[in-house]
C-alpha cells in the first residue's frame, strides 16, 4: 500500500525542553493540538544520522494516551521516510531493557518510548517522551538540546495518511517501503535472562527451600507480563507469587513507584502474609524495590551486594568479569569499598544513565546503580528492574549452597555484608511539587554556605555543585546537586529533581558511614537523626516551602 506525504503548519511550543529522562507533561498538556507532533517531528529531525531511512523501535509503559501517541508517531515516522519501526504488542515495551535489548538486537538507530516511568498515569496524570539512541541508552545532553532547539523553531511536521496499525497482532505492515513490526518483547527478554542468570540454580533453590516464598508487585505497569512469564511459567513459582501483573492505563489508580510509601500494599502484605522475598517495580520495568519480612534493601545496599557477588553468583559476570563499577553522585558510597576490596575502579556520575552508558560502551563498567530504585548493568544500556531481582535470587541460591549452617535470607546477607565492609545508614527526603520560586530560595540559602559553618553540631568540612567531566567523550556536566561533607565524614546532598510534570521536587540525601557492628541493626531513621536535622538547619527548608515534612521518605 502506497501513501502521501503532506507537511501540516505548526507553531512551536516554548517548554519542550526533554529532562534527565525525556519530555514529561500532564496527558492534557501532550493531546493539545500538535503539541505530541512537534515534539515528535523534534526528535525525528535531531536524529544524527538523520530519520530518513532509519529502523526505530517504539513502545510505552502502558499508560493513558499511549496507544495514540503510537499511532501518531507511525503517521510520522512514514512521513520522515523512516525506514522501518518495531513496536510492543499493543504498544506495551517495557521502556528499558526489551526496548534497550531490540534496539542493540535489531541494531537499530534509536527509540521513541512513551513513559513517565514512575509518575502515576491516567487522563489527569502525567505522560511522557523520551529518545534512546542506537547504544540502547538515554540520548546524551547533546542530542537532547537539539531536539529542545530544534522544537523552539518548529514551523511545520511531515506526516503520512498511513491508517491506524492493529497493534494487538503479531504481525508486520508493510506500506510501500515502509514497515511497521509488532513484536512479542516477552519473549526475547526472558531469552535475554536466561542468557545472563542460571535458570535451574534459582529453580532448584526454590525446590529445596520451600518455606522460602515470594511476591512481585508489577504495581500495574509494563513488567506485569515478564514477571509472570519468568517467576511462575519459567522459575516454577505459585501464581500467587505475582500481584497487580496486568498493566492498566492508570496503574490500577495507584503511583507505580516502588518504594515504601507507594508499594504500601506489596508492604502490608510481606509483613502480613511473612513472605520471605518482596519485590516491586516501576511503571516503565526500569525501578526495583527488594523487602523482606523486617528487612528494607536500601537501593545504595542493594547494588553493592549485587556487586559483590556478582562474579561468584551470576554466570554472565563468571564470563566477563568485574571491569569497573559505578554510582550516581547522590547514592551512598557503600559499593566504592566494595570497588576497593575487587580492585576495580569506582566512577561517581551525575543523575542520569547516560552517563553509565558511557562508560559501559568504552567497556569500562560492569555493574551500576541509583539509590532512586535504578540498578543495571551492561548487558544492556537502561537500568532493570526484574534484572536486580533476578540478581538477588542469584545471589540467595548461590549463598545457600555454600552454606551449611542454616538458612541464609535478606538480613543475613544485609548483616553479612554491614561485617564485611561497615554500614552506610543513608535515606532519601522527596518534597514533591514544591512551589518553584520556593525551591529555587532553598537552593540559593545552600548556595551560601561555606566551610566551617555548623549546623546542628555537624561541621561543613567541604562543600560544592558537583560537576563531572566524562572520561569518555570528556563533556562536562555542571550543577548536578549541591554536596556538604562534613568534618566527621557524613554527607548531605541537595538536588532539584527534573522527573516530576510540574512543581518543583526537592531531594535531600543523607548519608552517615559507621563500623560499630553494635549500630548495624539500627533504624536508618534513627541513624541518621542528627543529619536530617543539620540539613533541615542549613537549607530552612520547612521555613521557604511551608512543608513539615517530606512527601516520601526511602
Amino acid at each position: 500500500m502506497s501513501f502521501t506525504i503532506k507537511s501540516v503548519t505548526t507553531t512551536a511550543f516554548p517548554d519542550q525542553k526533554p529532562g534527565t529522562s525525556g519530555l514529561r507533561k500532564r496527558v492534557k498538556v501532550f493531546q493539545q493540538p500538535h503539541y505530541t507532533e512537534n515534539f515528535v517531528q523534534a526528535i525525528l529531525s535531531a536524529i544524527p544520522t538523520g530519520a530518513a531511512g532509519s529502523t526505530l523501535v517504539v513502545g510505552g509503559d502502558g499508560r493513558f494516551y499511549g496507544k495514540e501517541a503510537v499511532q501518531l508517531i507511525i503517521k510520522l515516522a512514514a512521513g520522515n521516510k523512516v525506514s522501518k519501526l518495531i513496536i510492543g504488542q499493543n504498544g506495551i515495551l517495557s521502556t528499558q531493557v526489551p526496548a534497550s535489548n531490540l534496539i542493540r538486537k535489531h541494531k537499530a538507530t534509536g527509540g521513541i518510548l512513551l513513559t513517565a516511568s514512575h509518575n502515576p498515569g491516567g487522563p489527569d496524570n502525567d505522560f511522557g517522551i523520551k529518545y534512546n539512541i542506537a547504544n540502547g541508552g538515554p540520548a546524551p545532553e547533546g542530542i537532547t538540546d537539539n531536539i529542545f532547539s530544534i522544537s523552539k523553531t518548529l514551523t511545520s511536521y511531515s506526516i503520512a495518511n498511513v491508517p491506524d496499525v492493529d497493534l494487538a497482532a503479531i504481525k508486520t505492515h508493510t506500506f510501500g517501503s515502509f514497515t511497521v513490526e509488532i513484536v512479542d518483547s516477552v519473549k526475547d527478554y526472558v531469552i535475554l535472562m536466561k542468557e545472563i542468570y542460571d535458570f535451574p540454580s534459582i529453580k532448584g533453590f526454590f525446590a529445596a527451600h520451600p518455606q522460602f516464598t515470594v511476591l512481585m508487585d508489577s504495581m500495574h505497569g509494563v513488567t506485569g507480563p515478564y514477571a509472570k512469564e519468568i517467576l511462575v511459567n519459567e522459575l516454577g513459582l505459585p501464581e500467587s507469587s505475582v500481584m497487580n501483573f496486568v498493566p492498566l492505563e492508570d496503574f490500577g489508580g495507584g503511583h507505580p513507584d516502588p518504594n515504601l510509601t507507594y508499594a504500601h500494599e506489596l508492604v502490608e502484605r510481606v509483613e502480613r502474609e511473612g513472605i520471605s522475598f518482596g519485590a516491586a517495580s516501576d511503571g516503565d520495568g526500569d525501578r526495583n524495590m527488594i523487602i523482606g519480612k523486617g528487612v528494607f534493601v536500601n537501593p545504595s545496599d542493594s547494588v553493592a551486594v549485587i556487586a559483590d557477588y556478582a562474579d561468584k553468583a551470576i554466570p554472565y559476570f563468571k564470563k566477563t568479569g568485574i571491569k569497573g563499577l559505578a554510582r550516581s553522585m547522590p547514592t551512598s558510597m557503600s559499593i566504592d569499598r566494595v570497588a576497593k576490596a575487587k580492585f576495580v575502579k569506582i566512577y561517581e556520575v551525575p543523575t542520569g544513565w547516560k552517563f553509565f552508558g558511557n562508560l559501559m560502551d568504552a567497556g569500562k563498567l560492569s555493574i551500576c546503580g541509583e539509590e532512586s530504585f535504578g540498578t543495571g548493568s551492561d548487558h544492556i544500556r537502561e537500568k532493570d528492574g526484574l534484572w536486580a531481582v533476578l540478581a538477588w535470587l542469584s545471589i540467595l541460591a548461590y549463598a545457600n549452597s555454600q552454606t551449611l549452617t542454616g538458612f541464609i535470607g535478606l538480613s543475613e546477607l544485609l548483616q553479612t555484608h554491614y561485617k564485611k565492609y561497615g554500614r552506610n545508614f543513608f535515606s532519601r527526603y522527596d518534597y514533591e511539587e514544591v512551589d518553584s520560586a520556593a525551591a529555587n530560595k532553598v537552593m540559593d540559602v545552600l548556595r551560601s554556605k561555606k566551610a566551617g559553618d555548623t549546623f546542628a553540631g555537624y561541621k561543613i568540612d567541604y562543600c560544592d555543585d558537583f560537576e563531572y567531566t566524562d572520561p569518555v567523550d570528556h563533556s562536562v556536566s555542571k550543577k548536578q546537586g549541591l554536596r556538604f561533607i562534613f568534618t566527621e565524614g557524613s554527607r548531605v546532598i541537595f538536588r532539584l529533581s527534573g522527573t516530576g510534570s510540574q512543581g518543583a521536587t526537592i531531594r535531600l540525601y543523607v548519608e552517615k558511614f559507621t563500623e560499630d557492628v553494635s549500630l548495624y541493626g539500627l533504624d536508618t531513621q534513627v541513624g541518621i537523626k542528627g543529619l536530617i536535622a543539620a540539613a533541615l538547619d542549613m537549607s530552612r527548608l520547612r521555613e521557604l516551602t511551608g512543608r513539615e515534612e517530606p512527601t516520601v521518605i526511602t
